[in-house]
């Protein structure tokens, strides 16, 4: 029961710390000002964490397993290109969209990490990127995807998908499913091969 408290308190103290750090950023946060929100005594936050970066750490980490666990999981399942990108892109969204002030820490407040942790994020950071590239290269191989650069194509798709944070809003006229739908639709779009018409053929 003890243990069961606990859990839950931290998960609190972290939903707290991501609403802080998304709305003024983590430098300007103190962990007195997450002990006024939680309406305790700024010393009691230390009985659940060690440090103000102990949160932020935790933050970035986690959505980190979230992406790439969900990505890896499309790569391992044998669809056609195309349909793996959807998947891809509607797991993204529905991950940013049931957590919002975290994907907002993640996206913007990852560079306050200390190190060795800086680094280890980048590594994952990378990982997720190549993911997403080797989804690309999959298309092209299966040549339903235009020959494009791959790295440019896959920061142009993770900026598209990054920016929902700044306008999803739960009550909103589309649903995380309809957005990225609409979403795949988009950059599908410009991704696919273009069909070549001889313009000197004549039926």
């Amino acid at each position: 029961m003890v243990e069961t408290i606990n859990i839950n308190r931290k998960k609190q103290i972290l939903n707290v710390a991501s609403k802080l750090f998304r709305e003024k950023g983590f430098s300007a946060t103190s962990m007195r000002d997450i002990a006024t929100v939680l309406d305790i005594e700024a010393a009691s936050l230390y009985h659940h964490i060690k440090s103000k970066d102990e949160l932020l750490e935790t933050i970035c980490f986690d959505m980190a397993d979230k992406f790439i666990n969900a990505l890896k999981e499309v790569n391992d399942i044998y669809f056609g290109a195309e349909e793996k990108l959807r998947m891809a892109i509607n797991f993204h969204v529905q991950i940013m969209t049931e957590n919002i002030d975290q994907s907002a820490v993640f996206l913007n407040e990852w560079r306050s990490l200390q190190e060795p942790h800086l680094s280890a994020f980048k590594k994952l950071r990378d990982e997720y990127e190549n993911e997403f590239r080797m989804i690309i290269e999959h298309g092209q191989q299966e040549d339903v995807f235009d020959n494009v650069d791959e790295k440019f194509a896959t920061l142009t798709i993770l900026s598209a998908v990054n920016w929902i944070y700044q306008w999803y809003k739960e009550e909103g006229s589309m649903n995380p499913s309809q957005i990225a739908t609409k979403l795949s639709d988009f950059i599908l779009g410009g991704l696919r091969k273009k069909l070549v018409t001889d313009i000197n053929y004549k039926p």
